[in-house]
């Protein structure tokens, strides 16, 4: 995420918002900032490419079932714009530790003997970890003592567009997220490339939301097993 500041800073923050005697990498500086990019990112992300899923991809037919919610579209969204920013919240601490040195993100691939290939086995690694962890973080939010408050908000669309994807109870949100923050405290990565999955991750978890993801996955039952 440091990339991302880097360049805002440059472009945005340093010469339009800040003053000139605020140093960029004070804590304070980098928490506010961070939460700005992070909230940005992370609407702009949403909002283009569930838009381009819901009107290119999405079978408008679903929502003549009879479980599809009324006004549910507009419910997906204003759940949605409503969790990010307390689910940026935690999201952001984690950021900010990366952005001091806490983690083991690099940025130059000739750190290690064999770079390129580190680079390949690192993605993955990164994708094999980041699925296992889900799926049983997912279980787990399937538990009665927890379902109900937590995870349920999510299922609530039965026949979900697009714009449910985002549609989570913001601590539901953050655990399923957070085996893609917490990689790169325990393994190295490439800055660039953790990056370039962490938007592939959120473009992913859109994708699924359409009409393919429903018959790949029973969401639209709101059971996690895969079918067969």
């Amino acid at each position: 995420m440091d990339l991302v500041l880097s360049a805002a800073d440059y472009y945005f923050f340093t010469p339009y918002i800040y003053p000139a005697t605020w140093p960029e990498d004070d804590i304070f500086r980098q928490t506010i900032s961070l939460l700005i990019v992070t909230n940005l990112g992370a609407y702009i992300l949403y909002f283009f490419c569930a838009t381009l899923s819901y009107y290119f991809v999405y079978d408008h037919s679903l929502m003549k079932h009879p479980q599809f919610l009324k006004n549910q579209v507009y419910r997906e969204i204003k759940f949605t714009v409503q969790s990010l920013p307390w689910i940026s919240i935690p999201t952001v601490s984690l950021f900010l530790l990366e952005l001091r040195g806490y983690s083991k993100l690099y940025d130059n691939i000739g750190e290690f003997p064999n770079g390129w290939f580190h680079l390949i086995v690192s993605v993955i690694s990164f994708l094999f970890f980041t699925d296992m962890l889900i799926y049983w973080i997912h279980r787990g939010l399937h538990h009665r003592l927890v379902y109900k408050r937590i995870h349920k908000p999510h299922h609530i669309w039965k026949i979900p567009t697009p714009f449910a994807s985002h549609a989570f109870h913001p601590v539901d949100g953050f655990l399923q997220s957070l085996p893609y923050h917490i990689y790169p405290f325990i393994f190295p990565l490439h800055k660039v490339v953790y990056l370039g999955l962490y938007i592939l991750v959120n473009i992913w978890t859109i994708s699924i939301h359409d009409e393919n993801g429903c018959k790949n996955e029973k969401l639209c039952n709101g059971e996690f097993t895969k079918t067969k």
